[in-house]
């Protein structure tokens, strides 16, 4: 019968030979796409000190540093193959070069509050560029304007603008965390949104490297690339390097105020009411509403509470009255309220204990924890009934949240094809909706996010309707895209029109017009940093 050990040790050898050649490639492939690095950048701050391979000492850390999803961490999770943090605008220019010329996606990161883990997750052979270290800002203030880098944080951005006038500020967002190339490029929203309307409402210049590795601002972009990284995903079109922003005005004293009603103190009732003057109330007031679960007294049991948290640019004076006429079912009393700063107001919003304002320097995410986020927008208020139906499934999970940001004041006027972010007037409010799980494993994730998937069904009756529109900055791999391979055009519609609506088409013809490679296999993705 001959001897059964041979064949099997042929086998293996050839097994063998293969991987030793695979091996071999892809050291070779590995050493020429550092070589092309170091063509491509400025001999006097040599690359190679910023490259990280997984054979790097820091290469971990560095990737962890700034994920603040944690459920994306998966040991079986695809790395990159080198992470780039650049200290010049000339390592970002040879990131794109050499990515493009070796066959790799790029995937930039700033800030690491990133839903869905798409600047760090991918099925395919990937680059990291973490935009980290640049993160310079410089501000004008008889210009009424600031250039902010890319992974600058909106708290270092609040505090730089404080540095120099108290009477300045930035529509931007809660979280000081955030860093601004994709907060911006994606809309950017906050507490000052229905006064001065959105971020990227507020751009007036810009600097990216584009698909070929040029360094464009507004002028040798044009006007339509200009348009679209306002609100359509900046790492769709290129690496953002930094934005001109446009300061507003603050007064010297704003008001703040939290009050918090449980179901037993008639919080569904307030939450009704709360949907009916939200976008009508005088611009200079935002109220917004947080849904959550809290112990009820010494049972352990849990009751839906509902925090209405809000900001009154001016003083309480003036503040009580327009709440006495406008939301007198809340009860605001005087007690209630807190004068402050407008920059301290930031730190107030941002939910820290401490109420300093070297708070906003902490570029570390608030929690690194697992969850799971959707959005929807609100055109009609949601009646009482249906409020009790998020109660009772709030029950389902440990660690469910619903904010509800108010719209209407100056979000209402500006055209819906102004920038990309279409959602404007006609929208109440808009809702986020997030869990929070603790629990490791497969299963944990899955009855979590089969929870956040179930309520965002029960929501369908009372929310936006063709399309049901959803927020970009909060990115939802559910909707209508697999995040393996490429996308079809029928599944990226899908998306597409629920983050854009009527904008969506536009996005495609600029996206054609600046990178006609993105029909072969080009890597600067039209899905807005979705997995080609």
């Amino acid at each position: 019968m001959g001897n059964p050990t041979f064949p099997l040790l042929s086998i293996l050898s050839i097994l063998l030979l293969y991987f030793s050649v695979s091996w071999a490639a892809s050291d070779s492939i590995h050493e020429s796409f550092l070589h092309c690095l170091s063509l491509q950048s400025d001999p006097s701050l040599p690359i190679s000190t910023v490259v990280y391979t997984p054979n790097s000492s820091s290469y971990s850390s560095i990737f962890e540093s700034n994920i603040g999803n944690i459920r994306f961490l998966s040991a079986n999770s695809l790395k990159p193959q080198f992470i780039i943090t650049p200290l010049t605008e000339s390592h970002v220019q040879a990131a794109v070069i050499c990515s493009r010329i070796h066959d790799l996606q790029i995937r930039s990161r700033s800030g690491g509050h990133d839903y869905e883990g798409l600047s760090y997750v991918s099925e395919i052979p990937f680059v990291i560029v973490d935009m980290a270290n640049l993160r310079s800002i410089h501000v004008d203030i008889e210009d009424n304007s600031a250039w902010v880098q890319a992974d600058a944080t909106i708290g270092e951005v609040y505090y730089k603008i404080a540095e120099k006038s108290r009477i300045h500020g930035f529509p931007s967002g809660f979280c000081p965390s955030v860093a601004a190339a994709g907060h911006f490029s994606g809309g950017g929203y906050g507490t000052l949104m229905r006064k001065f309307g959105l971020s990227a409402d507020n751009i007036v210049d810009a600097y990216l490297v584009d698909v070929r590795g040029r360094i464009l601002n507004r002028e040798s972009m044009g006007e339509d690339l200009f348009w679209a990284i306002r609100g359509g995903g900046g790492a769709s079109y290129g690496i953002i390097l930094s934005w001109k922003i446009r300061l507003v005005p603050v007064p010297p004293t704003v008001t703040v105020f939290t009050v918090s009603k449980t179901i037993e103190e008639g919080a569904t009732e307030l939450v009704n009411r709360w949907q009916y003057i939200a976008d009508k109330v005088h611009e200079d007031l935002f109220i917004r509403v947080i849904l959550i679960l809290v112990n009820s007294g010494q049972s352990g049991r849990k009751t839906g509470q509902a925090q209405f948290n809000s900001l009154f640019l001016g003083g309480v004076d003036k503040l009580l009255p327009l709440m006495n006429e406008s939301f007198p079912e809340l009860g605001l009393k005087r007690s209630d309220c807190i004068e402050m700063s407008w920059i301290e107001s930031t730190v107030y919003f941002s939910g820290s204990s401490n109420l300093s304002l070297e708070v906003l320097l902490d570029r570390r995410p608030q929690s690194k924890r697992m969850f799971k986020a959707k959005s929807d927008y609100v055109k009609e208020p949601i009646p009482e009934i249906g409020i009790m139906g998020i109660w009772k499934r709030f029950h389902q999970v440990e660690d469910p949240v619903m904010i509800l940001n108010p719209y209407g004041g100056r979000m209402s006027e500006i055209a819906e094809s102004a920038i990309p972010f279409p959602h404007r007037k006609g929208n109440k409010y808009k809702i986020q909706y997030l869990v929070y799980w603790e629990e490791k494993g497969i299963e944990a994730s899955q009855k979590h996010i089969g929870w956040i998937r179930n309520l965002y069904s029960y929501m369908t009756p009372y929310v936006s309707k063709s399309p049901r529109e959803a927020y970009l900055n909060y990115r939802d791999l559910d909707l209508g895209t697999n995040n393996i391979g490429n996308t079809s055009y029928l599944q990226a519609s899908v998306w597409g029109h629920k983050y854009f609506k009527n904008n969506f088409q536009r996005l495609i013809d600029v996206k054609t017009k600046v990178d006609p490679s993105k029909k072969k296999k080009n890597r600067f993705c039209l899905k807005v940093s979705y997995p080609t």
